[in-house]
């Protein structure tokens, strides 16, 4: 094999596809970006078995082949190397020379034929949405679901497809998150979970241009994103998601209109005084007019007033502040509504339209 590519090309293909070598494995040929060049087009393809990467880049391929390359060290050599063409061959011993102006490398990679490949998908329906609005929805709500692995389920998120509307949602126990879209196109309804880590990933890939799109195919086991000349494959997480809308209520007893910036900046300052770990919950007076937000810790106290509308009853209740926070920095009005049932039930933050859903359990403050 002998290709020639431009180091920014080759610096930016070998980026995507890294996301899906594997930290930690024990079979080596994951651990490797396949290049190849059998056809003619340049493709790169990484995959750890979960999720798998595949994209194209442009360079001039004088002669066919492919070969399995270690990613750590060939990423890290290609970024080096100066900004010029860079000349990649190989023998038949699957040594790999690259040269790029005065600067030459040379290392051993493995067969192309052992590497796994990306699962061939039949592409029976498409959800075409803007590059913009799934970086947008995967920023508005991974921040809730769960680390740990004891419920798998927790650490993807719900893609739900319903009546043309989108809705993605994710939780961990503490928290849920949702926001609606409204697809372009009717398609047919189906609910997926989709594994945190891939559209981490994926949101780091996608440029998030509201030009670009986005085309997703699901089968049984599998979701499929198509963009820019980049493909991502993953598994989903199997199992019956949770019962959502058991868990929302449109019953309030208290609704507080408050400008959001305000109320974010205001608990922001509050955690000043909360130590990493520590689980200090803010604790929230609403009365009239006036909603006053308190939070004591061993470093000191603080307490401030921001002004509000309310309907219906006064309430104190207490929150973590970092969930408070998490839900108030994604959301993008001016004003929130808050709707609050009694000290023990969670808050609901949402629009009118529901295109957003942020609930929040409180925390017991007088155990405190």
């Amino acid at each position: 094999m002998k290709i020639i590519c431009n180091k920014s090309n080759l610096v930016k293909g070998v980026s995507i596809v890294s996301k899906a070598v594997p930290s930690k494995t024990t079979m080596p040929i994951l651990e490797c970006i396949l290049i190849d060049a059998t056809m003619d087009i340049i493709r790169l393809t990484a995959n750890d078995m979960e999720l798998g990467i595949q994209t194209e880049i442009e360079g001039e391929i004088i002669e066919h082949g492919m070969i399995a390359i270690d990613a750590k060290i060939f990423s890290e050599i290609v970024r080096k190397l100066p900004d010029n063409e860079i000349v990649i061959e190989t023998d038949n011993n699957l040594q790999m020379t690259i040269n790029c102006e005065k600067a030459k490398f040379d290392i051993s990679g493995k067969s192309g034929d052992d590497f796994s490949y990306l699962p061939i998908i039949e592409k029976n329906e498409t959800v075409t949405i803007s590059q913009f609005t799934l970086k947008e929805v995967i920023r508005q709500t991974i921040f809730s679901i769960a680390d740990n692995e004891s419920n798998k389920l927790m650490t993807g998120e719900l893609f739900e497809i319903q009546n043309g509307i989108l809705r993605v949602v994710s939780l961990d126990g503490h928290r849920i998150s949702i926001r609606k879209i409204e697809l372009k196109e009717p398609c047919e309804d189906r609910k997926i979970v989709v594994p945190g880590k891939t559209l981490i990933e994926i949101s780091k890939i996608l440029s998030g241009e509201a030009e670009s799109e986005v085309c997703m195919y699901f089968t049984n086991n599998h979701i499929v994103f198509e963009f820019d000349n980049t493909i991502v494959v993953s598994r989903l997480i199997e199992g019956e998601y949770f019962k959502i809308d058991q868990m929302l209520s449109s019953d309030y007893e208290t609704k507080v209109r408050i400008n959001k910036r305000e109320l974010l900046n205001c608990i922001d300052r509050a955690t000043l005084l909360v130590k990493e770990g520590d689980k200090k919950p803010i604790i929230i007076n609403i009365g009239d007019e006036v909603m006053e937000l308190r939070i004591k810790s061993q470093l000191g106290s603080m307490n401030e007033d921001i002004m509000i509308h309310k309907e219906g009853k006064d309430l104190m209740i207490g929150f973590n502040p970092k969930f408070l926070i998490d839900a108030l920095r994604v959301i993008d009005d001016e004003e929130v509504d808050l709707y609050l049932m009694n000290a023990k039930a969670p808050c609901f933050i949402k629009d009118e339209a529901e295109n957003y859903i942020y609930l929040i359990l409180p925390v017991n403050f007088n155990a405190i």
